[in-house]
């Protein structure tokens, strides 16, 4: 067994949904009074997704570990961060526009690692792709979404 890449694979992603969480306290109440477009979906569906998503993610860092270079490690660690970062700025300090740019560069960083996973490892890629489809519905969301004051 190969701790290393157990490390890799489980433990940015296990950070990145902890510190999401602990960043999304308080966002059911956030999320029922905002004034959402009728595309919404409702605030349970997130959980699943996010927990499918977050497996997903974890299988592709175990995939790259061996066959990524160091720039596309560098990537799926920083689009990590990102995704760790986003639940706090939108549901814990309240700012739209902040949280619109990190899921931006979210959206960003994912695209270039799953370019360069093209041509190292197909199946990691491939893994992310669910993942950049919802992250680009949540962006939309983050922009559609009002604060009724």
């Amino acid at each position: 067994m190969d701790v290393r890449r157990w490390v890799f694979a489980v433990a940015p992603v296990g950070a990145a949904a902890g510190l999401g969480g602990l960043g999304a306290r308080g966002a059911e109440r956030t999320y029922a009074r905002l004034k959402k477009p009728a595309w919404a979906p409702p605030a349970g569906a997130f959980g699943p997704v996010w927990s499918v998503l977050y497996v997903t993610m974890g299988a592709a860092g175990w995939r790259l570990f061996r066959s990524a270079s160091g720039r596309t490690k560098g990537l799926h660690l920083a689009q990590l961060a990102l995704n760790a970062a986003w639940p706090a700025l939108f549901f814990g300090v309240r700012d739209k526009r902040s949280s619109l740019v990190v899921i931006g560069l979210l959206d960003a960083v994912l695209v270039a690692e799953i370019l360069s996973l093209r041509d190292e490892d197909r199946v990691a890629a491939a893994l992310l792709l669910p993942y950049l489809k919802w992250s680009a519905f949540a962006t939309l969301l983050n922009a559609a979404v009002s604060d009724p004051g």
